[in-house]
């Protein structure tokens, strides 16, 4: 059976008429200029991303949130507030629905008594880059998309080549050397183009540019087209449900792309402006590697963006990210949540990556790794209290990083 059937027989025990959803535009958050839907788009004539947007007055007067409870789960049970318009468009492999669980013997040692993991690694291609590749391939293809391109720094390449493969994409990636010899395998046995360069992931973007440009290809990078994101948000309106309405008084999210989190805090600000959440928002915090930190380096110098982050080096591949073209957004949701952003050192990551193993068997990814130390650092700055509930965002499978895992710890263990 087809995965289109998959995702229509979502909607098979709601009656004969299809599901709606309340997506009806595209808009620029830095000149706010609007876009047809309709057609294929990447950014604005201002070089901003584009983002979509819903009728959320009339999703509140006409569509009962109680329903998304009574669908099986996974990211397509949040259909109203997705932009693909036909579930006959929409293609899965079962991702979303992933769970969140307590850290007890981490959060003792740390002082939070309700500290929390929702683990991202257990969705298809083992990333959370699946949320972004099934909504994304889903609403390219619906446009008419034929070629895929995207530079990356592993896991979204991965993810993307699944998608296409599942859908009948063409798929075209590139990404550094040094990327991570699983994902390097994964693009290639998913059947995609696959192209080593050298360097980092903002010059896999460039070899990428020049390829899409010469061949007409359709760009789906960080936020060069406006749908990722919105499979991304379905984490923020998993952890809504997750948390019954009373949502985290702090989330934290290993940075590269930030997609993750802008996702999310869009997910709240359309539930809070539809009026299904009350009183505050979670504090969005960013944590990223002491050796490619832009976000954090903005964020304490006080600036709006972020600049070029010049030698940028890290064990923690998915958070090696240059340059974000969301970094004003970023920014604007760490600040606007009362949240921080902070740097973890490689060895503080490989020490959690163990710690975290040998504590609470959760084997998670090195990016995860980093997010988990950085609950120590916002507990010890006193941003959430010993009673706040925290949730941590482990984006991978840490069964991806072994090798890694194997080597840099014996290593760090002879020092």
């Amino acid at each position: 059976m087809s995965c289109v059937s998959d995702v229509s027989r979502l909607f098979s025990n709601y009656g004969t008429v299809p599901p709606k959803t309340y997506f009806h535009g595209l808009e620029c958050p830095l000149c706010h200029a609007t876009y047809d839907p309709t057609v294929l788009q990447n950014t604005c004539v201002c070089g901003g991303p584009l983002l979509a947007r819903y009728d959320l007055d009339s999703f509140k007067k006409e569509f009962d949130p109680g329903l998304w409870a009574k669908r099986p789960p996974g990211i397509w049970r949040y259909w109203e507030l997705l932009p693909v318009n036909s579930p006959q468009n929409a293609v899965s492999l079962g991702e979303g629905g992933t769970p969140v669980l307590k850290m007890s013997e981490i959060g003792n040692m740390y002082g939070l008594r309700d500290l929390y993991l929702k683990d991202e690694g257990l969705n298809p291609t083992g990333t959370f880059k699946a949320r972004g590749a099934a909504v994304g391939v889903s609403k390219a293809k619906e446009l008419g998309a034929q070629v895929l391109a995207m530079p990356t720094a592993g896991n979204a390449g991965a993810a993307w080549a699944a998608y296409s493969t599942r859908s009948k994409l063409r798929m075209v990636v590139a990404m550094p050397q040094d990327a991570p010899l699983v994902t390097q395998s994964e693009c290639v046995a998913y059947g995609a183009e696959t192209y080593l360069v050298e360097g980092l992931i903002s010059d896999a973007g460039r070899f990428i540019n020049k390829l899409a440009s010469e061949h007409g290809w359709f760009q789906v990078a960080t936020l060069k087209e406006p749908y990722r994101i919105e499979g991304k948000k379905t984490m923020g309106l998993e952890i809504f449900q997750d948390f019954q309405g009373k949502l985290p008084a702090a989330i934290i999210y290993p940075t590269g792309g930030g997609v993750g989190l802008i996702g999310m805090w869009k997910a709240f600000l359309e539930l809070k402006q539809a009026g299904l959440i009350e009183g505050d928002l979670p504090k969005m915090v960013v944590c990223q590697a002491e050796g490619c930190s832009p976000i954090v380096k903005a964020f304490l110098e006080g600036k709006d963006r972020a600049e070029f982050f010049e030698g940028a080096h890290t064990i923690a591949a998915g958070i090696r990210v240059p340059s974000a073209l969301g970094d004003f957004l970023i920014l604007d949701a760490v600040r606007s949540s009362g949240g921080t952003a902070v740097a973890v050192s490689d060895e503080e990551i490989l020490e959690t990556w163990k710690e975290v193993s040998k504590r609470e068997g959760m084997l998670i990814c090195p990016e995860g790794a980093a997010a988990v130390r950085a609950a120590k650092m916002i507990r010890e700055k006193g941003l959430v209290g010993p009673d706040d509930p925290v949730l941590i965002l482990n984006t991978g499978a840490g069964s991806k990083y072994t090798e890694l895992l194997t080597e840099k710890a014996l290593r760090a263990s002879e020092v």
